[in-house]
């Protein structure tokens, strides 16, 4: 995401690259660039110009230190600025009421009934709270029917009646509902058009006065630029939303709604969508985003991710193991699923600063552990707990079986072999010592 905005960006810096000093000459070049790129990632033109000048004051208000290159500085208040036009800092979605009520808005297309279930999903296994969905589109049987698939691949049931068409009744029976079975939360999905028309707003705005909901999201398709932004504004103006969603955020955005909407109608960005898992949902985080916009990753969230997967009882056991060097195929395969289990690897591999760049034009196979994993299921149990006896006709059966060759197998026992030593030395000396201070952390 944002790779074309992110590349216009780092070019117009490279026009200070050997400057002695910030002036008003060398800025004003490098801030009609700016803009430029601004405008071509489909920013509000006004937003973009406001942003610029607010930069252009900012570079000429500063003296440069003596350690700090001018493009070196200026990289830095794109930054800040950036974080700030995009909300600042992450704001949190209010679930407190008994049951908390969340309104989901937006057109047809937008991605509300699946972002329901992400956001049910994620609520539920984080925060504790007991969802219940809601259908609330009346006029579409494929979107309740939708929206049961989710609740099912979940865990969290589905409110609906569908012989009901009055959306407002349906709303606040699924409360009561909600308050007599114990739920503490009612994420209620809603019926969109394809284009805003009265009826919609007229109905969605009566849905809102009945059931007086404590969030209400505006979730938007990222990849429709100021169509989105306008889009939004209209709603607030009839909802007044507490906050707005971006999904798609995977796909080919060219990042202005990102950059534009909070700008437009005063309201944070609280969730992006990043792909089509149910766990491919992430809070928004302005500053960590113009990190990744300015090709400095985001350490933190692949960090948080991490964690998500972390199991402080088994790395314990895969620590005994490691050190005994009894760290066998079982366990190579288990942490390949943990790594599987925190997202597209392309988004992953961006976060690591530096890396973005460097694979922006390479095509990233989820299924790139495929290989893998076909080698490691091909061998017997007692092959996989002792790798020491593989010997060249187990080889050439596993390599048969896993519709691989003998030197992809050998490969990866070479590579897994050459693992199990470095992990071992990481638990030996000064390595044991790292791993207790992480484990602190």
């Amino acid at each position: 995401m944002f790779e074309n905005l992110s590349d216009r960006l780092e070019r117009s810096f490279k026009i200070l690259k050997g400057q002695g000093k910030i002036t008003e000459i060398n800025v004003a070049e490098t801030l009609k660039e700016v803009r430029r790129a601004l405008l071509d990632a489909d920013v509000n033109y006004k937003t973009a110009k406001d942003f610029t000048e607010k930069v252009k004051e900012k570079a000429l208000g500063q003296d440069v230190l003596n350690a700090v290159k001018p493009e070196q500085m200026m990289v830095k208040i794109v930054h800040d600025e950036l974080a700030i036009l995009m909300g600042g800092t992450a704001t949190d979605i209010n679930i407190k009421g008994n049951p908390a009520v969340i309104l989901m808005s937006g057109l047809q297309g937008s991605g509300k009934t699946t972002f329901s279930g992400k956001l049910a999903n994620m609520l539920k296994s984080k925060r504790g709270k007991s969802p219940l969905l809601v259908a609330g589109d009346v006029y579409r049987p494929a979107a309740i029917e939708q929206l049961k698939v989710l609740g099912e691949q979940i865990g969290v049931p589905v409110y609906s009646e569908e012989d009901n068409k009055n959306p407002v009744k349906i709303a606040k029976n699924a409360i009561q509902y909600a308050r007599q079975h114990g739920r503490d939360l009612v994420i209620i999905d809603t019926a969109g058009r394809l284009a805003i028309d009265q009826q919609m707003m007229d109905e969605i705005e009566s849905i809102k006065n009945a059931v007086n909901p404590q969030e209400i999201l505006f979730v938007v398709d990222a990849m429709t630029g100021q169509d989105a932004v306008n889009t939004a504004k209209e709603f607030n103006e009839r909802l007044n939303f507490n906050g707005v969603v971006l999904t798609k955020l995977d796909g080919d955005t060219r990042g202005g709604a990102a950059l534009s909407i909070r700008s437009v109608v005063d309201k944070p960005i609280k969730f992006v969508g990043t792909g089509e898992k149910l766990d491919a949902i992430d809070v928004f985080h302005p500053e960590r985003m113009a990190d990744r916009i300015l090709g400095m990753g985001d350490v933190v969230t692949l960090v948080e991710k991490a964690q998500e997967q972390y199991d402080e009882e088994e790395a314990r056991r895969l620590q005994k193991k490691i050190a005994k060097n009894q760290f066998d195929f079982n366990d190579f395969i288990n942490q390949i699923q943990q790594i599987k289990k925190m997202g597209n690897l392309k988004d992953l591999a961006s976060m690591i600063p530096g890396v973005g760049k460097q694979i922006k034009d390479l095509d990233f196979d989820d299924d790139a552990f495929k290989g893998i994993e076909a080698i490691i299921r091909s061998m017997t149990p007692q092959e996989r707990t002792n790798p020491e006896i593989l010997n060249g006709s187990r080889r050439a059966r596993i390599a048969k079986g896993s519709g691989t060759d003998v030197q992809e197998v050998n490969r990866l026992i070479k590579q897994f072999d050459e693992t199990r030593k470095m992990m071992r030395k990481m638990t030996s000396g000064g390595g044991k010592q790292v791993m207790r201070n992480m484990r602190r952390r």
